[in-house]
């Protein structure tokens, strides 16, 4: 029986689980780490977040990523991007450093148990636990508009499925969305020569400004404050301060999650869309269908009227959207007894806990409870820290498991192998 088991090995489970092993709790971590960023991004991909506020979490800081990128030759500098191989590649040196062994299975099933939890492989064993935490990320919850999807995944896919996109070389693709993740495909996709279009529902294209010095006047860094999630005190709240915002009108956390930090693209890839990409603005799909050679779109504007094009594959880079019913792993007595705000998603209290007792969440799970930085790596660090406490309050009057406290700074040989920058 273990006191608890982190289901998924990204960088919020990673970072719980370090947190956890130094707390002494008896606990196992589930998951190919850093999957989703290793699996999942294609080559030349870059992180949007400043380096600073891209670190998996340990209680004692040693593990950043300044710290890996040092060990590497690099330096990690403020508004320099980190390619996403990298921060992956960090991702693994963190889990060999900082986290007990990760068994690299999947979970495909969680569900009660008189004491806890029980959880269920993808090759059939179970293991028991008294907490679980949820830190699945963001790939059971890709978003696709409503008239693509039952077209044939060789036709539409969400940007999510591609971790190359050398498929597409040479062929005619049209991308939907505006945020980083539709322009960044873009780009890469009409650099290996891809004929490509981005279409958009919104009048134009929005990009995020170099971010200024992180040395400056005083009066400067008072007016508009760095932060994890940019500039500005609004940004400074939502990084810095979730557990406050938990406490603003559930109507004002869950418009705040879903329209804060909208879609707009980093200052660095504004040029490689801007002199190579067709932008189509003000475009809504209304219907698609499979032709011979691809798909056809139909469009309408407020503007432009209709639009018809063809294109021989589309990519959904329309983000992702945290609802209880896509978490397929609970079981249906578990996951229809949980608590759910008014998007959909489950409802995450102080620690992080559900409303099921020692059912805890992390990550986009938990954005419409405690703000936009549960999108970003950024939020791992609240995370760690208030849901390992959680799990302690929730154990408190229970013993914790009598097993050999949890060691930290794995050797050579019990590390994964890792990607190099």
């Amino acid at each position: 029986m273990y006191d608890l088991l982190v289901v998924g090995a990204g960088p919020y489970g990673l970072s719980i689980a370090s947190h956890a092993a130094a707390a002494g709790l008896n606990l196992r971590v589930l998951g190919r780490p850093m999957a989703s960023w290793r699996d999942h991004m294609p080559p030349g991909m870059f992180l949007k977040s400043e380096p600073w506020a891209s670190n998996l979490t340990d209680p004692e800081g040693r593990w950043r990523l300044d710290a890996y990128c040092a060990t590497q030759g690099m330096t990690a500098r403020h508004a320099e991007p980190i390619p996403v191989a990298t921060f992956a590649a960090y991702g693994l040196w963190f889990a060999s450093n900082a986290v007990p062994p990760v068994d690299e299975r999947m979970v495909s099933r969680v569900a009660t148990h008189p004491a806890g939890f029980e959880a269920v492989t993808e090759d059939g064993e179970v293991l028991h636990a008294r907490t679980v935490a949820l830190a699945v990320g963001v790939m059971p919850f890709t978003q696709m508009p409503a008239p693509l999807r039952r077209l044939h995944p060789s036709l539409v896919s969400h940007s999510s499925h591609h971790s190359d996109l050398e498929q597409f070389r040479g062929r005619d693709v049209t991308v939907i969305g505006g945020g980083q993740a539709a322009l960044e495909t873009a780009a890469l996709l009409a650099q290996q020569g891809t004929r490509v279009r981005v279409m958009v529902r919104a009048d134009r294209l929005h990009w995020n400004d170099v971010p200024p010095a992180w040395q400056r006047p005083w009066w400067q860094s008072a007016r508009l404050p760095h932060s994890g999630l940019g500039c500005g005190w609004r940004n400074w709240f939502y990084a810095e301060r979730p557990g406050l915002f938990r406490h603003l009108p559930e109507s004002v956390r869950t418009r705040v999650a879903a329209t804060a930090l909208g879609p707009a693209g980093a200052w660095w890839v504004r040029d490689r869309v801007e002199s190579a990409v067709e932008v189509l603005l003000d475009r809504d799909i209304t219907a698609a269908r499979a032709v011979p050679g691809g798909v056809r779109l139909d469009t309408v504007s407020l503007t432009g009227g209709p639009l018809t094009l063809e294109t021989e594959h589309v990519i959904a880079a329309t983000g992702f959207r945290a609802t209880l019913d896509r978490l397929g792993l609970l079981s249906d007595e578990l996951r229809g007894g949980l608590a759910t705000a008014a998007d959909g998603s489950p409802v995450a209290g102080r620690d992080l806990e559900s409303s099921h007792p020692g059912l805890f969440l992390a990550g986009l799970l938990t954005a419409s409870s405690f703000g936009p930085a549960m999108r970003f790596v950024h939020g791992a660090t609240f995370t760690a820290t208030a849901l390992v406490r959680g799990v302690r309050r929730r154990l408190r009057g229970t013993p914790l498991s009598d097993a050999s406290p949890v060691r930290v700074g794995w050797s050579t040989a019990e590390a994964p192998s890792r990607a190099r920058c």
